[in-house]
């Protein structure tokens, strides 16, 4: 059935409502919303202070100045801003972390729902890339001063290439909170498990009872 033409505006009306809801964050409507951390009830996001008491020190942090603690399995660690340590990003839309790997450490195949990834390397050698929905991957070597993106919701993987020295690197999101998956946490370590005979058929493998419980 053919739409009638005086319908038409009202059908791209329609959809720019619905694609307008589709955005990550909202944008704020106004110049700051300092978070007021002391508040226990829920709502998407943070709730502001009053403006008047808004201050400089709520617009800096220093919590990306210390090496985060590489010494679990993988050989990394993340360090990121937040309401608490940097109240002034509330509703911003965005977030920067610290990635600290170990020698021959890994930031394992994961992906952030919520927001794309732009990783910028500061000391030394990694290996980057992210897997596409057509399975088709892209990777990158980067030396210090290189940057890599992550399109939003891909999986992806920040690799140390130096088997004798740590690597850092700078990430920046554009989300307030990007969300963070690890595959093979979601698929081994969930709770309660994947049943056995899923895990059976998706990874074609014999698979003892318990053994991801």
């Amino acid at each position: 059935m053919r739409t009638p033409f005086h319908s038409l505006p009202l059908l791209f009306f329609s959809q720019s409502l619905l694609l307008g809801q589709c955005r990550p964050d909202p944008d704020p409507l106004q110049d700051y919303c300092i978070a007021d951390n002391k508040n226990t009830f829920f709502i998407n996001g943070v709730p502001c202070i009053d403006p008047k008491q808004a201050s400089s020190s709520h617009f800096v942090t220093s919590s990306l100045s210390k090496p985060g603690n590489t010494t679990n399995s993988f050989g990394f660690s993340v360090t990121a801003t937040n309401t608490v340590n940097l109240p002034g990003l509330n509703t911003l839309g965005l977030i920067l972390a610290r990635v600290d790997i170990a020698a021959n450490g890994i930031v394992p195949p994961h992906s952030h729902p919520r927001a794309s990834e732009v990783i910028t390397c500061l000391k030394g050698l990694l290996l980057v890339g992210f897997t596409d929905t057509s399975n088709r991957a892209f990777t990158q070597n980067l030396n210090p001063g290189e940057s890599f993106v992550f399109p939003k919701g891909l999986i992806h993987y920040i690799y140390n290439r130096d088997s004798k020295q740590p690597a850092l690197a700078l990430s920046g999101l554009n989300s307030q909170n990007p969300g963070a998956q690890i595959a093979s946490l979601a698929t081994f370590a969930s709770k309660p498990a994947i049943p056995d005979e899923i895990l059976k058929r998706l990874f074609k493998l014999v698979v003892r009872s318990g053994d991801y419980s």
